[in-house]
């Protein structure tokens, strides 16, 4: 089959080629139209109760994840100069697009009794402009002994001041956000020049920005550096630039299509998918290594262009189908776990692994047909003493050490399983961050000062109208609220229990003493105010409760506990809840943005442990079809799972989480480890016709031949993976590192380890079955008829460096 394929690919080379550059222009188009996800990313699958109920209480009480908060921290905030400039900022940046409303102790409002109207008048306590210190003094008495605000806009014990806009929502899913939070930042970073201050942000819209800006940023970076990596690291191999230039144009061209691909199926760059390119690259650039040496072994073989570009196809493509095939599985995977930003990531990287195959094994082949044939500088490195030494040595410990070698790997895997049980599993909302991280920083300064900032909503539902504001009803409010207060790891709440606080302290003229609950005596009369008010009291109101007056809304925020934490704080908010307000008799949900990561936290874990099940399933079943030998599969399995257990266990010591991103490096790692080892079983069934069935002779010239391109691969790779190591975020990081050290592990067990079994195991393994492979492997002087092909001296030259091959006719390449 393979020689068929190869007479296609050289009989057509130029439509192949023109056919590979036109699609590379459509791709190149389609790239204009690719674009940045700033949505928050959808974990849970639609069908979940946890989805489902966030869904419910957003369609209720609308969105709560769209606040973005500021503060500063100023003892002397009081300065007649400094708060008009503070009411001044607050003012521009309300005038902003996108900005709904805005909320500072400057720009509040107070609850004044009109008792001729029966009605309370909602009045800023704040001007737009004041003249005197005196002034400033009475108004700030005004605001900071109002309760309402105490935690919510300002902390008075840390003299910490709060700003909070929120974004509309139109331009919190869309790129003009962008715009805004540029906008936001140039106008508090003059006021905070002015005075010397420090300006610490926080909030969705604003993580979102800075995190998609990163993450755009990072992916050019990593684009860079992986191509200048790869580059060095190939020049130093075969030492050439032209060997260089083309390996790398090939990658461009398929970084290209997997950008196009991404721009057609409608697939934005989020953390995972940014990631796509560099390791395309990284990924793509095996295929040339193993496709070049071999073309170059093959040249210095027998000094035929053409022969050896037929018998490069012949011999690594079937290798290289399958090797591909298992990586693009690996991601493939991901699909199957219901999680959008894991489906998009693994079929883009799907699509974009088999285009990286299919334009290498068109592009190099067709071009190196037309480039002037290898001379001697070029396949030096077939005889590179350094890596040979090496490979020598490595073949005296599998002939010699194999005991040794089955000990030490037996320690590694008694070590791993106890590593593996020392993991844990954890996730933070800005756990992807750095400690260093000034958004990291920021969370932690909003959590000291006003209890956390990650939205938690409490919703109860009477299941009759009009039961909200029934005084038994609001009491109970008060109660859970004053209970699930004390939770250090939680604020107060916001609800229409503190508006009606706020209201009863209105009643009585301001006195901070009466900022509780109207009694009976009261509450109607109090309660009439309420209902005849407009404004402020009245809207915040209908944000708290349904338009029935059924269901209510408590507000809380809680701190980034992690998920483990999170977890049973969920059940603990439920066991209290349910014994003020029984589930027999009201409907209890526990919801918001810190549950929905949480829960979709936990969902991505357990999914992911299923694709990576998925792949090992798939793989090996790969292998099977390729092999036809069941043992022959589990010994291949061993040198790729062992790996994996050495990451795991370091994980384990190194106090490393089990959370997506780091689940993340195990399909990834295995999807590629495994291509060596299906490169030296095919060279080794090779070897077996070649050395009438000699295991010895086989597995030592299977290591001799392609245990150079797994050094140069697995090299390549490891320092490819490596450069995600200088990521901003930690995910990234922790799948640079972690899959650097499997991919490293995995070269050498392939390079030891899987040798010595075969050694070992001898005839149990290498039976009929494996002996009689799916594919035809052809003779080495058998596949090609050399009088169909002559060679053109253009000059006589004994290095070949000018010896071109030419094809006498088309006729003649169609008899390949």
């Amino acid at each position: 089959m393979w020689t068929k394929i190869a007479g296609i690919i050289l009989r057509n080379r130029i439509a192949f080629i023109v056919v590979v550059l036109l699609g590379t222009l459509f791709m190149g188009f389609q790239m204009r139209n690719i674009q940045m996800s700033y949505e928050n990313a959808d974990l849970l699958p639609k069908t979940d109760n946890a989805y489902l109920d966030y869904s419910r209480f957003r369609e209720t009480f609308g969105q709560e994840g769209n606040v973005m908060v500021f503060a500063i921290q100023d003892s002397n905030f009081y300065e007649l100069t400094k708060i008009n400039d503070w009411i001044q900022m607050g003012d521009n940046i309300k005038a902003l697009k996108g900005v709904n409303a805005l909320m500072s102790i400057t720009h509040t409002f107070n609850l004044h009794k009109n008792t001729d109207k029966k009605k309370f008048e909602v009045l800023p306590i704040f001007p737009k402009q004041i003249h005197t210190k005196q002034e400033l003094d009475s108004l700030a008495f005004i605001a900071e002994n109002l309760p309402f605000y105490n935690g919510l806009l300002i902390n008075p014990e840390q003299h910490t001041y709060n700003m909070l806009i929120t974004v509309s929502a139109e331009v919190m899913n869309s790129p003009a956000r962008v715009k805004l939070v540029k906008e936001v930042l140039e106008i508090t970073d003059r006021f905070t020049e002015n005075y010397n201050l420090k300006m610490h942000y926080s909030g969705m819209p604003y993580i979102r920005v800075v995190n998609a800006e990163n993450i755009k940023g990072e992916m050019y970076m990593f684009i860079a550096l992986s191509l200048l990596i790869t580059a060095i690291i190939l020049y130093l191999f075969f030492q050439s630039f032209r060997i260089v230039g083309f390996c790398v144009g090939i990658i461009g061209i398929n970084v290209i299509w997997a950008i196009g691909f991404m721009a057609m199926l409608g697939i934005k760059i989020t953390l995972l998918t940014a990631m796509l390119p560099p390791l395309l690259i990284v990924i793509g650039i095996p295929n040339c290594v193993y496709m070049v040496n071999k073309y170059h072994a093959e040249y210095v073989r027998h000094q035929n262009k053409i022969k050896a570009l037929q018998r490069m196809i012949q011999k690594v493509g079937n290798a290289s189908l399958l090797s591909n095939l298992t990586t693009a599985a690996g991601f493939a995977t991901f699909i199957i776990t219901s999680s959008q930003i894991l489906v998009d990531f693994g079929l883009i990287a799907f699509i974009s692994i088999t285009t990286v195959f299919l334009i290498c094994l068109i592009l190099i082949p067709t071009v190196f047909s037309y480039l002037p044939v290898p001379d001697k500088k070029q396949t030096k490195h077939l005889y590179n003493p350094f890596i040979n030494n090496i490979i020598d040595k490595l073949i005296f410990l599998v002939i010699n050490r194999r005991h040794t070698i089955y000990y030490i790997a037996g320690i590694l895997v008694i070590a791993g399983i106890y590593g593996i049980t020392r993991m844990k599993t954890t996730g933070y909302m800005v756990d992807d961050l750095k400690e260093t991280d000034p958004i990291r920083q920021d969370l932690v300064f909003f959590e000291s000062n006003f209890g956390g900032l990650m939205p938690l909503e409490v919703t109860i539902d009477f299941k009759k109208p009009n039961q909200v504001f029934k005084l038994s009803n609001l009491e109970k409010l008060d109660r859970l609220n004053t209970e699930l207060s004390a939770d250090p790891d939680l604020s107060r709440s916001i609800s229409v229990v503190e508006a009606a606080k706020f209201a009863n302290q209105a009643y009585y003229n301001g006195k901070a003493s009466y900022y509780k609950l109207p009694n009976n005596m009261t509450k109607n009369f109090i309660m009439k105010y309420v209902m005849e008010s407009t404004g402020g009291i009245d809207a915040m109101s209908k944000s708290f409760v349904d338009s029935n007056m059924q269901k209510v809304r408590l507000s809380f925020r809680v701190k980034d506990i992690g998920t483990q934490k999170m977890e049973a704080k969920e059940d603990s908010l439920y066991h209290k809840i349910e014994k003020i307000f029984p589930a027999d008799k009201h409907q209890v949900t526990v919801t918001g943005s810190s549950v929905i990561f949480f829960k979709g936290n936990q969902y991505l874990i357990s999914n992911l442990f299923s694709s990576l099940a998925l792949a090992i399933v798939l793989i090996a079943g790969f292998m099977a079809w390729m092999f036809k030998s069941k043992r022959m599969v589990l010994i291949a399995l061993v040198p790729n799972v062992i790996p994996q257990i050495i990451t795991a266990a370091i994980m384990g010591y190194v106090g490393i989480p089990i959370k997506a991103s780091t689940i993340l490096v195990f399909s990834v790692a295995f999807g590629i480890s495994v291509d060596n080892t299906i490169h030296y079983l095919a060279k080794y069934r090779q070897e077996l016709q070649a050395t009438n069935w000699s295991i010895r002779s086989s597995v030592v010239l299977a290591l001799k031949e392609t245990g150079q391109s797994m050094i140069y691969t697995s090299i390549i790779l490891f320092f490819g993976f490596g450069i995600f190591c200088l990521s901003s975020f930690g995910g990234t990081f922790a799948l640079g590192l972690l899959t650097s050290i499997t991919l490293f592990a995995a070269m050498l067990a392939n390079l030891i380890l899987l040798p010595s079994l075969l050694l070992t195991m001898e005839h149990s393994i290498t039976n009929k079955t494996f002996r009689e492979p799916l594919l035809q492997i052809y003779d080495e002087e058998e596949d090609i008829d050399s009088d169909k092909l002559e060679i053109e001296n253009e000059t006589t030259n004994p290095t070949h460096e000018k010896t071109n091959l030419k094809i006498l006719s088309d006729t003649r390449i169609s008899s390949l």
